[in-house]
């Protein structure tokens, strides 16, 4: 954590609360953006926080950006924010050039697209964000192994689609484009951290997420009233907030644990296990808070199924749990030998795990 990270996140904060509200949050569903809150962000230096200062950035480190990360997620900031700082995170990862635009990216277990002779073809899809961007940096199979690129997407051929929140998820083509960067042959392990970092993105804007599912709940049931008295009144009602506190409070502490890791560069067990978490946790926050609100949260009119179909949406994206408990029990087949409890009791990393599994 940098010495400026309170000052950063109180001004993000401030600038969030005070310009975004739920009609402009809707405009995405229109196939709009708000690009005065980009430009916001942008003049406020908030969009080169984690690039370092011999690059023009201002030398923060990865636990600022994902907190601001955290925080566009808390208010549904309908900009390419995550997407244009992780793909320039990714190519500082890989010694390339960052990207002073807009920028996506498209990191994929399988890549979709081929490199030769520095032209790269190919199709993929749910591109975030790739109308509203000019760049777009993912990876390229060639005849020596995986690259990391990044590309003009004046060359692409654009197809728009959206997820289950209206956000856009575009479909991109290239034939023969040119490439104006492309990393040396990726070894696996730096695809894992890269696979972790992202991970770790996507986490950091539903832990957002959940903290507005928590707030929104809350406040409903001090203002709304059944039977004379104020629905946090009633027994029921308690016990779901008390629920969904507790499943709040435990996505803020995985996340925390997250960028701990990702800071001391030992990210895969703890990206692994809070990604595992939070599968459980967001169906346990989107019905909590769905049975609370009732009828009304699922209207267009109230902002509760802005977040609640954010969190499907971004759980479905990305690493899947698949990946990620596939990768925990290949590390405990191939480490815990004959003894898997005492492997697992006596890994200080496994705290997580072992929560997710009481």
């Amino acid at each position: 954590m940098s010495e400026m990270k309170e000052m950063i996140l109180e001004v993000v904060e401030r600038m969030l609360k005070e310009n975004v509200s739920k009609d402009l949050v809707d405009i995405v569903e229109q196939g709009k953006w708000a690009s005065d809150i980009w430009n916001l962000f942008v003049e406020n230096g908030m969009t080169a926080v984690a690039i370092c200062e011999e690059n023009g950035g201002a030398g923060g480190d990865l636990e600022d950006l994902l907190n601001i990360v955290r925080l566009t997620g808390k208010y549904a900031a309908p900009i390419p924010f995550t997407e244009t700082t992780l793909a320039n995170y990714l190519l500082a990862y890989t010694n390339l050039q960052v990207i002073d635009d807009l920028a996506t990216y498209m990191l994929a277990e399988t890549p979709s697209f081929t490199l030769e002779n520095d032209k790269l073809t190919g199709t993929a899809h749910h591109i975030p964000w790739a109308r509203h961007t000019k760049q777009l940096v993912t990876l390229a199979h060639s005849t020596k192994g995986i690259h990391l690129v990044a590309i003009d997407l004046s060359q692409a051929a654009i197809s728009p689609d959206k997820n289950l929140a209206g956000e856009p998820r575009d479909t991109v083509t290239f034939q023969n484009a040119n490439v104006y960067q492309q990393s040396t042959v990726l070894t696996s392990e730096q695809i894992q951290t890269m696979t972790a970092i992202t991970t770790a993105f996507q986490l950091a804007m539903m832990t957002g997420a959940i903290e507005k599912i928590n707030d929104l709940t809350v406040h409903y049931t001090k203002e709304r009233e059944q039977f004379g008295r104020p629905l946090h009144r009633f027994q029921l009602v308690q016990q779901h907030i008390v629920n969904l506190a507790g499943e709040t409070a435990l996505a803020l502490a995985a996340f925390n644990n997250v960028t701990v890791a990702l800071v001391a560069q030992s990210p895969l067990s703890e990206v692994a296990y809070a990604r595992i978490r939070f599968e459980e946790m967001i169906q346990t926050v989107a019905t909590i808070s769905h049975q609370v609100h009732a009828a009304i949260g699922t209207t267009h009119e109230h902002s509760l199924q802005q977040y609640t179909r954010r969190l499907w949406s971004w759980r479905d994206e990305g690493a899947s749990t698949f990946y990620w408990t596939d990768l925990v029990a290949t590390q405990l087949l191939e480490h815990s030998g004959d003894s898997l409890w005492a492997y697992m009791t006596s890994c200080t990393n496994n705290s997580l795990l072992l929560k997710a599994q009481s």
